[in-house]
């Protein structure tokens, strides 16, 4: 992430040279009535303070109806907590982030933007694919704002001293660079880590990490059935046969795990698998595209790089995860036309660009992410473009569910496809079913 200083100077240019007008994606904000105040207007959030604040000053000089707009920065671990007890005593924000796999959970807390004022259609075109969990019947759940993609994390020197000059680019590459780069002790100790899968509770996003291998074979997680219902879809039936990504995407990552394998390269004596990386001991860790900034002040003097994520040589199309952030409407608002309005203006191209710029985060727009950018950018943004989401009817949950799928293979309590059927069922009682 770049210094305040110089997010000032790009910020200043991108509104010298495009002012906002009428020029937005939705019908409430027609026309130019960019001299009046809406009122005030409150956004909680996780994400930096810092870079709001710097976007909505430059902004209101120029559209007056944010210049009494509030970004407040929440502790992301009690944010939901903090969240839920204030709009239950009918206080909290305007506006939240909601990120997108809160969505089910939090939906009840939010106005949904009607059809009238943005279309399935519409929020299809202007926003990437990861974004349409906020696509429900009654209307559109949030607008999005930043599309955070996973990105894959390599440590030069310890891939250069195995005699690779680039991490893998295809999963089916992973198992021989593991057996290459995985060191151990006399003992039989992991040393140096090769890739943290095959456990849960020491590898920073494990569900996330499995379920986009599920998705990169070809298999869903959850779905939506004829009568528009949500279900579980671990164990869908294809053309009469039941589908074998899920079990095969469970297979693959566990075995890194497994001491019998010669591409064994984990293990839950470990610490996290960020801190890992962090100390140099781990040559490959998938995490988020904002997370570079945290590696490079946990060691400084680390010699790594980010690059795309691994995928399937037999896949028939490129797929990552991501986490989307979108602007959601708070049904306590006492001004709720007036957020929508901020949370149109805000969601659209000027304004989402310079987020962007000062978050350091992608724009979940498809046209600014379609604009030609150099460096890191150019891999987020790339990463971001390809990136898909499931609908998760409650993270929490769901975290126990595929921790319990996962570690059932490892401990050898389950076979592959007894825990991958009793996620599924697990999954239809967090659904509701």
């Amino acid at each position: 992430m770049k210094s305040l200083s110089v997010f000032q100077i790009v910020l200043l240019s991108v509104f010298g040279a495009l002012a906002i007008s009428g020029m937005l994606i939705f019908a409430l904000v027609v026309g130019s009535n960019t001299g009046n105040s809406i009122g005030p207007i409150t956004i909680w959030g996780t994400l930096e303070q810092s870079a709001f604040a710097v976007v909505l000053r430059q902004a209101s000089e120029d559209d007056k109806r944010l210049s009494q707009v509030t970004y407040v920065e929440k502790d992301a671990a009690t944010y939901e907590e903090e969240l839920t007890e204030a709009l239950a005593s009918g206080e909290g924000p305007d506006l939240f982030l909601l990120r997108q796999d809160f969505v089910v959970r939090n939906r009840g807390k939010v106005i949904p933007v009607p059809s009238t004022f943005l279309s399935e259609a519409k929020f299809k075109d202007t926003f990437v694919e990861a974004a349409n969990p906020y696509l429900a019947e009654a209307g559109v759940l949030g607008i999005p704002l930043f599309v955070d993609p996973m990105i894959l994390y390599w440590n030069r020197d310890l891939l250069a001293a195995s005699g690779f000059p680039k991490p893998p680019r295809y999963w089916e590459e992973v198992p021989e660079f593991a057996q290459k780069v995985t060191k151990r002790d006399d003992a039989g100790g992991i040393v140096h880590s090769a890739i943290a899968f095959g456990e849960f509770a020491n590898v920073d996003f494990a569900k996330d990490i499995i379920t986009l291998l599920i998705q990169q074979a070809g298999g869903t997680i959850t779905s939506f059935d004829s009568t528009g219902r949500l279900v579980p879809s671990l164990t869908l039936r294809r053309a009469g046969e039941p589908s074998q990504a899920t079990e095969s995407a469970l297979r693959f990552y566990t075995e890194f795990a497994d001491p019998s394998k010669i591409h064994y390269s984990w293990n839950r004596s470990l610490s996290s698998s960020r801190a890992e990386f962090a100390a140099g001991d781990l040559a490959l860790y998938l995490g988020y595209g904002r997370e570079a900034t945290l590696l490079a002040r946990m060691n400084p003097n680390l010699n790594y790089a980010g690059a795309a994520v691994p995928q399937s040589k037999v896949a028939s199309r490129s797929t990552n995860a991501a986490r989307v952030y979108a602007l959601a409407i708070s049904r306590t608002s006492q001004n709720p036309q007036g957020a929508m309005t901020v949370a149109a203006v805000m969601a659209d191209a000027p304004i989402a660009r310079a987020l962007s710029v000062a978050t350091g985060i992608p724009s979940a727009r498809r046209d600014v992410l379609a604009e030609k950018l150099e460096g890191e950018n150019e891999l987020f943004e790339g990463q971001a473009l390809i990136a898909r989401s499931w609908v998760d009817p409650d993270p929490q949950k769901t975290d126990a569910i595929f921790r319990g799928m996962i570690e059932g293979v490892t401990t050898g309590s389950s076979r592959l496809q007894e825990a991958i059927g009793r996620a599924n069922q697990e999954l239809a009682q967090a659904i509701g079913q």
